[in-house]
Formats: C-alpha cells, sequence, structure tokens
C-alpha cells in the first residue's frame, strides 16, 4: 500500500522509504533534538524505517538515515512528519544520495 499523505514516522509500515516534511522541534527535549538534528534527520532527509520493537508502544524503532541505522524512541518519531520518496535512495538532510555527489 503507498500513502502519498503526510503522517508521522512512528504510523509508517516496515521498509518504507519516506522524505521529511516537518519535525516538530517544540514537543522534543532540546538535547534530543540536538541529536536529531546532528544525525541528518531533519526537513529533506530520506528515511527508511527498518525495524519495530516488541516492547510496549513497539519501542524503540530503527531507521536508516545513509549508512547508519538510528534507535529513536515512538515519542521521537511521532514528532517527524513524513511522505512517500518512493524510489528515492535513504540520505541525510542537507547531503545527496551516495553516488549522486558531484
Amino acid at each position: 500500500m503507498v500513502q502519498d499523505s503526510i503522517t508521522s514516522l512512528a504510523d509508517r509500515p516496515l521498509g518504507s522509504a519516506v522524505r521529511v516534511m516537518s519535525v516538530a522541534w517544540d514537543n522534543l527535549e532540546q538535547g534530543e533534538a540536538r541529536r536529531l538534528h546532528a544525525l541528518g534527520i531533519d526537513v529533506g532527509a530520506v528515511l527508511k524505517l527498518a525495524h519495530r520493537g516488541i516492547f510496549a508502544g513497539r519501542d524503540p524503532l530503527a531507521v536508516e538515515v545513509g549508512r547508519m541505522t538510528v534507535a529513536l524512541r515512538r515519542e521521537h518519531a511521532l514528532a517527524i512528519m513524513v511522505e512517500d520518496a518512493g524510489d528515492e535512495k535513504v540520505h541525510p538532510a542537507g547531503l545527496p544520495p551516495e553516488g549522486d555527489a558531484k
């Protein structure tokens, strides 16, 4: 099923490539917001939801960002609004997908 509306990262199916449309930075603690931003999770990044935990609330979530796999709490994923990115390769915000750099 292809989703073309904007939803939270937490609500996307596993394996889907998504483009970050907005992040509710005010909903996150300052340190956590800084960490996500430093990891390239910001508007324009293309992410892939790789894993959901087995604990209550399905924590943590594993998200591919470029060559990294980052663990996120569900509450953080709820603050990240995304749309379908189709076949676009995963990459951090501000950087082109690997192999596309000139």
